[in-house]
C-alpha cells in the first residue's frame, strides 16, 4: 500500500511499521481510525464491566 512501509528482523518477521502522515491525513483522517483500531486491539482482551457500573463509578468519582 502506498505510504506504508515495513520494518523486518533478521528472519523477516514484521516488527513495525511506518505510516507516511502526508498521505494519510485530514481530511479522512484516516490516522486516527487506524490509532483506534490498533487500541482496540490492545485492549481485546480486558476484562469488560457492565454499563450500570461504570456509570455508578464515574459518578462516585465526580466524572459525571
Amino acid at each position: 500500500m502506498k505510504g506504508i512501509s515495513y520494518i523486518t528482523d533478521d528472519h523477516n518477521k514484521i516488527k513495525a511499521v511506518v505510516i507516511d502522515y502526508k498521505l494519510f491525513r485530514t481530511p479522512g483522517e484516516e490516522i486516527e481510525n487506524i490509532m483506534d483500531v490498533l487500541i482496540a486491539e490492545t485492549r481485546k482482551d480486558e476484562q469488560s464491566i457492565p454499563f450500570d457500573t461504570l456509570m455508578k463509578n464515574l459518578k462516585k468519582k465526580g466524572k459525571l
